[in-house]
């Protein structure tokens, strides 16, 4: 059995450049929180190392949004939550962990990483994990970068046995010149954290428990410079997301491109870190894809759609201008375009919604076209039913939902309403311009019209002419 190391994620931040309401641990980043994609990281490292792992998340602001989101984890049992009760510092953050979650003393190594760098991969801790593997005499480490402009990082110093870090409000003008500097993730020996972490004083200027004071030159300890900052960018304000979030975008893409997907323009699209898209599917330009959608191999969507949590299956056509919303799309079937798909709708196979087509909670089996300007809701329509221009399941009896069932090769002429609750049998005809009140039975034929009257000669009292 391996050695066990304790994840300590800081995530107690307001977020207050940030203007919005939401902890700005659970602010989304490509549609998922950015303490996800720290998380994610910290367990893929674990799961490709010897180390037996647990995560604990060290809470503050609005903690109760944070609780909410921790019980719908999937990995709840590996993940502990501690609260910080006043934010007085990194280093009082951490001894929020061992306060709430005690047991953590026991874990051999503790990692400490921020909640808001959603850039952040595997390979950066395993890389700061070896170096500190590779040198038993050391107690930490901690991730350091060059940067162009350090302004608002702590700043690293050599010399000694190892090095200290000094924020840039206790810096001199002399250090606040030096380019390496602090990025926020370390790992030490939790034998180091027992010793020091109780001594570290709030003598700065801030008045707050750093734990850069973890690293002075009189320990063993390692800077470990990483060649970029990219994987170390903290989130402080709306601008920096916007950047954050081109980057997550980027590297989606990459993968998506690797895989087999075109994007005819991909800097016009957006999509979530959770789509999955299958070889050979083309998205267009002005595309916007959300959620957890999963879409299938060779399947177009045209400009101006969106898709938000839905699946769409291989060889499907998605036209221009389309919305589709928690929906199945089955193979080979065509929307739109400008067509609407709302949640609880399953398209069936080969199946036809045109222009101005709205499906809401119905399931349409294999081969139906509801072609145009039409509105489906609460039914169910068989096989190579055919609905025609004009369609409307009256559904909503201004309290309550009822259901519409057609059958299978079914014809529905235009202009026709159905007022449901009501069942039209297989093989049956409803002609043009009928309101459907009763069931109608296998092979029947349905109409309901008023009697056509014409007055010859009449029209022009009707007809109405432009005054001179």
């Amino acid at each position: 059995m391996g050695d066990s190391i304790g994840i300590v994620i800081l995530a107690a931040g307001k977020g207050t450049r940030m203007k919005i309401e939401t902890p700005k641990a659970l602010v989304p980043a490509l549609g998922r929180p950015l303490l996800d994609y720290v998380v994610n990281a910290a367990m893929e490292f674990t799961k490709n190392s010897s180390l037996i792992a647990e995560v604990g998340i060290v809470v503050g602001h609005k903690k109760e949004m944070l609780e909410a989101w921790w019980a719908n984890h999937p990995h709840k049992k590996t993940i502990k939550l501690a609260w910080q009760k006043e934010q007085n510092g990194t280093a009082d953050a951490l001894k929020s962990c061992f306060n709430d979650q005690p047991h953590f003393w026991n874990h051999k190594y503790t990692l400490v990483a921020c909640a808001d760098t959603p850039l952040i991969e595997a390979s950066e801790f395993k890389l700061l994990f070896s170096e500190l593997n590779s040198h038993p005499e050391l107690v930490g480490v901690a991730a350091t970068f060059d940067i162009e402009n350090p302004t608002g990082y702590g700043r690293i110093i050599s010399g000694g046995k190892g090095f200290h870090i000094v924020e840039e409000k206790d810096a001199t003008p002399e250090e606040r010149k030096i380019k390496t500097v602090n990025s926020g993730f370390y790992i030490l020996k939790t034998s180091h954290l027992k010793e020091v972490l109780g001594s570290i004083s709030n003598n700065n200027k801030s008045g707050e428990f750093y734990l850069t004071d973890l690293f002075q030159q009189k320990f063993i300890v390692k800077p470990v410079k990483f060649k970029t900052e990219q994987a170390f960018l903290g989130i402080n304000t709306l601008e920096q997301l916007a950047d954050v979030n081109g980057l997550l975008k980027k590297r989606k893409l990459s993968k998506l491109f690797s895989d087999g997907v075109q994007f005819l323009n991909p800097k016009s699209v957006h999509l979530d870190s959770d789509v999955e898209i299958e070889i050979g599917s083309v998205i267009y330009p002005g595309v916007t894809i959300l959620g957890k959608t999963k879409i299938g191999a060779n399947v177009t969507v045209e400009s101006g759609s969106f898709l938000k949590n839905c699946t769409i299956e291989s060889d499907v056509q998605i036209l221009a201008n389309s919305y589709i919303e928690e929906a199945h799309i089955s193979n080979k079937a065509s929307i739109g375009p400008m067509a609407r798909i709302r949640p609880g709708t399953e398209i069936g196979p080969e199946s036809k919604i045109g222009n101005f087509v709205e499906i809401k909670k119905s399931k349409l089996a294999a081969g139906v076209k509801v072609s145009h300007l039409s509105y489906v809701g609460d039914a169910e329509i068989g096989e190579n039913s055919n609905i025609g221009c004009g369609f409307i399941t009256c559904n909503y009896d201004g309290a309550n939902k009822h259901k519409t069932k057609i059958g299978k090769n079914t014809f529905i002429g235009s202009d026709c309403q159905v007022i449901a609750p009501l069942e039209i049998g297989n093989d049956a005809f409803v002609a043009a311009g009928s309101t459907v009140t009763k069931n109608v039975p296998d092979g029947g034929f349905a109409i309901s019209r008023a009697q056509q009257v014409t007055k010859e000669g009449a029209a022009k009292r009707f007809l109405k002419t432009k005054k001179p």
